[in-house]
């Protein structure tokens, strides 16, 4: 006679505890150690160079304090006419560049990032882009890296034909108006602030800034000009969480939860919502035959309705309610960062 023994519920949990004990420590070896050293060998067999890897990244911020130092300092004197930006404003990439050479690299946590500057090999990198894929931004990072800026292949190709009509130039002169309305009004608050013999001095950066986010609230939006003002300064929220915050390059950082991170993910949604709602409003504006193409979304929306008529109304054509919202977070950050 056969006798069967299942397990019990300890045992159960004796045994996954032990394969995790197993597992986990091979993981984390290799993870922290065994692949970036093997990084680092293949690109010195390739003739780069750069710091050794060590574990120093995790145990002793001293370096990565040292750093941030070394570009507060930069960044707190004033850039003249005659001086080069480039220390300033690239601190750690000069840096390694001017003790390592022009084909070197630097560790962002367990990740070598690399440095070319030989045109021919850069335009290589762009043509090949199957073998050079975009870099995934890991942590609170992800909130701000989306629509066609993320995307790759396929959904690239369709994202940027969809988008392309916003940006045709005779659309962008009919928003000339828009622009010269956002320009006078920022000239008038610079005259009032003038003193009785007709000089004043202006920190015009701050202005600078405003009128961008003014300008692409217009044009992008129309007359949901306010909501998309909003907008801005939601994103501009998550843009000083994520570069106060100096613990994404640590791979660890992804298990835990952070009030960083439950900041992020509570303004994501706030304006998820936001443009959920102004975008639901244009696209039953469009069903109901009203135009609505004399802003950015107006005709990304116009455009997106187009390609999926055509397509007979499929599923897997076209962008989703969640891409066009994307898109429209795009508008704001890469239009108002390229002042």
């Amino acid at each position: 006679m056969e006798v069967f023994v299942f397990p019990t519920g300890t045992t159960i949990i004796i045994s996954v505890l032990s394969v995790l004990l197993a597992v986990i420590p091979w993981y984390l070896l290799n993870k922290l150690w065994l692949k970036p050293k093997r990084f680092e060998k293949l690109l010195k067999a390739q003739g780069f160079q750069g710091e050794p890897y060590n574990l120093s990244v995790f145990k002793d911020k001293s370096r990565q304090n040292y750093m941030l130092k070394l570009q507060q300092e930069d960044k707190s004197k004033s850039i003249g006419l005659s001086k080069e930006a480039a220390p300033s404003i690239f601190t750690p990439i000069h840096q390694t560049v001017h003790k390592y050479g022009k084909n070197s690299f630097l560790w962002e946590g367990t990740i070598p990032r690399v440095i070319i500057t030989d045109p021919d090999q850069i335009k290589d990198v762009f043509n090949k882009i199957d073998d050079f894929p975009k870099p995934k931004l890991r942590s609170i990072a992800k909130y701000l890296n989306v629509g066609i800026l993320d995307h790759e292949g396929k959904k690239w190709a369709k994202h940027r034909k969809i988008a392309n009509p916003a940006f045709h130039l005779e659309k962008l002169k009919v928003m000339l108006p828009a622009f010269s309305h956002s320009c006078n009004e920022m000239i008038s608050k610079w005259k009032g602030l003038l003193s009785s013999d007709g000089t004043c001095e202006i920190d015009v950066w701050p202005s600078l800034q405003n009128f961008t986010c003014d300008v692409i609230s217009r044009t992008a939006f129309g007359s949901s000009y306010a909501e998309g003002t909003k907008l801005f300064q939601l994103l501009k929220k998550q843009g000083f969480l994520l570069m106060t915050g100096r613990h994404t390059n640590n791979p660890l950082w992804g298990l835990l939860a952070t009030t960083t991170k439950t900041k992020m993910k509570e303004i994501d949604r706030e304006i998820h919502d936001s443009l959920e709602g102004i975008i639901e409003k244009r696209e039953k504006a469009l069903k109901n035959g009203e135009t609505t193409n004399d802003d950015l979304l107006g005709i990304l929306l116009q455009s997106n309705h187009a390609e999926k008529q055509g397509h007979g109304n499929s599923k897997n054509i076209g962008m989703t309610t969640q891409d066009v919202i994307d898109e429209c977070k795009l508008f704001y950050l890469a239009g108002q960062e390229t002042t």
